[in-house]
């Protein structure tokens, strides 16, 4: 059984306004607020995604979970069954936001992760090009999250035409966890467009599951609505 959630925090009330603090620009913060919503099971390991929605009096969350996240003291929580019902061949619009990474082995042959955006303008040798033959960094962002996405298209279930994605935005990151003397780095797209189902199973799979890393930081929800 999953559940899927509308979770608000709101500044107008005082409980909630110091969460909002507290939790602001750190998303594993907000991971560890949200996990919070599930006390029934303190052992359990994380079984849901999220991704966050901010705005400047506000601080709203989707999430989807295996278990029903249950209102705490400045929450507003709202649930419901999540069954997606889908078909082979079905056109869907998403939206999506990623951790864009690719994994590389190195000289000694170790394999070392890197982003998307920073492994184009080396597949390319951007260094090494003319100044006027480099592409612009908004080119670049979108070519490489387009890659990105086709890349693991068939992994998840549908198909996707290049010019059927946007890459709305990309940011870097950077945050500190309690106990690691060193800040973890790393980057997040925000993807839309629309697929077509091929394969009902790995497809519903990737809603509930997610889609890439970084689900602790609020990466993988794939939201879709029907066309």
């Amino acid at each position: 059984m999953s559940y899927c959630s509308r979770v608000t925090l709101d500044a107008s009330d005082y409980q909630a306004s110091r969460l909002m603090r507290n939790i602001s620009l750190n998303s594993y913060r907000e991971h560890q607020a949200l996990w919070k919503l599930f006390p029934d099971d303190p052992n359990a390991e994380r079984d849901f995604l999220f991704r966050a929605d901010k705005k400047p009096l506000q601080r709203l969350f989707y999430v989807v979970s295996q278990r029903q996240p249950i209102a705490g003291e400045g929450w507003l929580v709202e649930s419901k069954l999540y069954k997606p019902a889908i078909s082979e061949g079905q056109m869907l619009a998403f939206t999506l936001r990623v951790n864009p990474i690719v994994t590389r082995k190195d000289g000694t042959g170790k394999r070392q992760r890197h982003d998307v955006v920073m492994d184009e303008k080396h597949t390319i040798n951007f260094s090494q090009l003319a100044h006027d033959k480099r592409p612009a960094m908004p080119e670049l962002i979108q070519t490489s999250g387009r890659k990105w996405l086709l890349s693991r298209s068939d992994k998840y279930g549908f198909e996707i035409a290049e010019q059927e994605v946007t890459v709305e935005s990309y940011d870097q990151h950077q945050i500190t966890t309690r106990g690691s003397s060193k800040p973890i780095r790393y980057s997040t797209m925000d993807l839309l467009g629309v697929v077509r189902v091929t394969d009902v199973e790995r497809f519903t799979a990737s809603l509930l599951s997610g889609i890439g890393p970084a689900k602790a930081f609020g990466c993988g929800l794939m939201m879709v609505r029907r066309l």
